[in-house]
């Protein structure tokens, strides 16, 4: 198993990375529809 991360170790940080971005990208879809949200209950 130690050998599988000393040799990929840099597949191993891109996916964790890629993982926090996808993370982000999802928490600011959600914000961007709460606030479409409010912003319509405050038009009417």
């Amino acid at each position: 198993m130690f050998e599988f991360f000393s040799q990929n170790a840099l597949y191993i940080v891109m996916s964790i990375v890629l993982i926090g971005w996808v993370g982000i990208f999802w928490y600011l879809l959600r914000l961007d529809k709460k606030m479409n949200k409010i912003e319509k209950m405050f038009k009417e």
